[in-house]
């Protein structure tokens, strides 16, 4: 427990699966910004079925900095966040993705926060991408700056609820809220999928909280994220991304819900254009990304993100396309067997 009666004790929960390169810097560095803030931090880490060397990295880990390791077979982030929180003792909970740098400062302010505004308790991070090297990630930056342009383009203190819930950053990658909010919202959370590991497993627990309070989010708030560097990673994650799209949104009407049929359109439209002129439908996909890629620019993505959204929004669509026509599928089976 914190010294101070104002201030909550702090817990951190970081799930994991076949990180071995990243699990280390992730704690490394979140354990020096919790020192930086003089802010004891329980740091748990689950290892959700790793295959690789993650488990022997985390066991280092343990040696150096006391964080609790806590070992399952596979079963998506959703389940492996659940375990980390019921372990959790603290307060207040962060929520912490394995390719998630903090940024020394930033438990500071958070600090700050919790102390001297007492109806400031929910926290989205503020994402930096680390995109100059990495067009992949570079495109998944560069793409979100259209929806969320109201903070994107001008980032600064701001705050939402859930009238405003599809116009804000928001994920559970670098997340803080009270552990028992947490804990409520996850055990409220249903997926329209029968594989949790398949599900969108944030935004259905930040719609729930969204219900109930207003989400924070300041650039002071902040860390850096290391997306997929290869491009069959790249691919997988438009494939996946495509799925937990539909979870998120198909049963919840707003922007997203209508900027998903009207994809949706595009692509049933793009089909038969390519199939009866397949030339006219290259000319449109190379026009249609390269005025993607100047749009996201316009809104606050970097030169490096906008063109990397300008080359690689085709082979996107296609994977994020092929996702999403997975996840109704995998909606109606479920929807059918209930």
């Amino acid at each position: 427990m914190s010294a101070n009666t104002l201030e909550p004790s702090l817990s951190v929960v970081i799930p994991v699966f076949n990180e071995e390169n990243w699990i280390g810097r992730c704690v490394d560095a979140l354990v020096a910004s919790a020192a930086h803030a003089n802010w004891p931090a329980e740091v748990i880490v689950v290892d959700d079925g790793s295959t690789d060397g993650t488990g022997q990295r985390l066991a280092e880990l343990a040696d150096r900095h006391g964080i609790t390791v806590i070992s399952q077979p596979n079963r998506g982030r959703f389940e492996a966040r659940r375990a980390g929180l019921a372990k959790a003792g603290g307060q207040q909970v962060l929520l912490l993705d394995s390719r998630v740098i903090v940024d020394l400062t930033s438990l500071e302010f958070l600090r700050s926060q919790l102390v001297e505004h007492e109806d400031r308790t929910v926290w989205n991070g503020h994402i930096n991408v680390d995109s100059e090297d990495n067009p992949y990630a570079g495109f998944m930056a560069g793409l979100v700056k259209i929806p969320w342009r109201r903070y994107c383009a001008n980032p600064r203190l701001m705050s939402f609820d859930i009238e405003e819930f599809d116009v804000f950053p928001k994920g559970t990658g670098f997340f803080s809220a009270p552990r028992q909010m947490l804990e409520d919202a996850s055990n409220a959370f249903e997926s329209l999928y029968e594989d949790v590991r398949l599900a969108s497993d944030d935004t259905g627990v930040l719609r729930w909280i969204a219900e109930r309070t207003r989400i924070f989010l300041a650039p002071e708030f902040s860390a850096t994220y290391h997306g997929r560097e290869s491009l069959e990673k790249f691919v997988k994650q438009s494939y996946f991304r495509g799925t937990t799209f539909v979870d998120s949104y198909i049963a919840t009407p707003g922007p997203a819900r209508n900027g998903l049929f009207a994809a949706l359109a595009v692509g049933v439209a793009g089909l038969g254009i390519a199939a009866k002129r397949p030339k006219t439908a290259i000319t449109l996909a190379s026009v249609g990304s390269a005025a993607a890629g100047a749009a996201v620019t316009r809104f606050g993505a970097t030169k490096a993100e906008g063109a990397a959204v300008a080359k690689l929004t085709p082979l996107f669509a296609a994977g994020f396309g092929a996702g999403v026509v997975r996840g109704l599928i995998l909606a109606l089976r479920a929807r059918l067997k209930r």
